[in-house]
């Protein structure tokens, strides 16, 4: 009898921990490397001959910012008439409802528009970066371009990181001036306030740390959605199907950590 079939369920379940603690480790520690390695060629490629192509960087940037305006431009607008309608409902109970627009300023720009930004950049673009390096590692195009002389670091990954660091903050700004729109559009029907003057409340609310707060979150999350969609894309086994099974990793990681992420930068910046 094998020795795996006299071990007691506890056992198993504790080697299954250890091995998945061990892995976990593993690719914390890839994603640090992959990041270093990025900010190496950012730094000496140009020195070495090596340059990262700015023709990669603006079509990775078209194809995570431009054409992901559309999508991210309806869910802003659509966060925002959310909280108006939540917060006029609730705000009511106090008779406190023309206090709304704080709730909506401060919710959309610290909180709502970076993080629903970077779940959908992690789902629409995280999920394809993965699936392209894997299918690439497939077909070997990876190990050729180790034959060719072309670091796929510098090739492959730092225009996307790149483009990520770029776009997920201007797609936040641009969500939360939708989503602030959006939501006056809507306090101004349901409570009677012009665009002005919830546009002069919203100013005199909000100052540039909340803004930067936001902000600064957004490329966290580029960050994160890069680096884990490289990893699980270079981790890839088993063909097609494991490809469709490290780009659904991916995307899950992804929104995960971005979750994770917002919870403890608000705990933090909040002390």
């Amino acid at each position: 009898m094998a020795e795996s079939d006299t071990q007691n369920p506890l056992s198993r379940f504790a080697e299954h921990i250890g091995r998945g603690a061990v892995s976990g480790v593993e690719e914390l520690g890839t994603c640090g490397v992959l990041v270093m390695e990025s900010l190496y060629w950012l730094v000496a490629g140009p020195r070495l001959r090596q340059p990262v192509r700015p023709g990669a960087v603006f079509v990775q940037m078209m194809e995570i910012g431009i054409k992901a305006i559309p999508i991210v431009a309806m869910m802003a607008g659509t966060i925002g008439v959310m909280l108006a309608i939540q917060g006029i409902h609730t705000l009511k109970i106090f008779g406190a409802e023309s206090r709304v627009v704080v709730g909506i300023a401060f919710s959309v720009v610290r909180e709502f528009a970076p993080l629903i930004t970077g779940i959908i950049v992690a789902g629409r673009s995280g999920s394809a970066l993965a699936a392209r390096l894997g299918t690439m590692k497939i077909s070997q195009e990876i190990d050729a371009l180790h034959v060719m002389g072309i670091n796929p670091t510098r090739f492959l990954v730092v225009p996307a990181l790149l483009s990520l660091l770029v776009m997920v903050p201007s797609l936040t700004l641009m969500s939360d001036f939708i989503g602030l729109f959006a939501a006056g559009l809507y306090v101004g029907a349901g409570l009677g306030i012009s665009m002005a003057a919830y546009v002069d409340q919203t100013i005199e609310i909000l100052s540039l740390d909340d803004l930067m707060h936001g902000l600064g979150k957004s490329v966290i999350f580029g960050v994160l959605i890069a680096v884990i969609g490289v990893v699980n894309g270079a981790s890839v086994t088993g063909g097609a199907e494991g490809v469709g099974r490290v780009t659904t990793r991916a995307v899950v990681q992804a929104i995960s950590a971005i979750v994770v992420t917002d919870m403890l930068f608000a705990f933090v910046a909040t002390r």
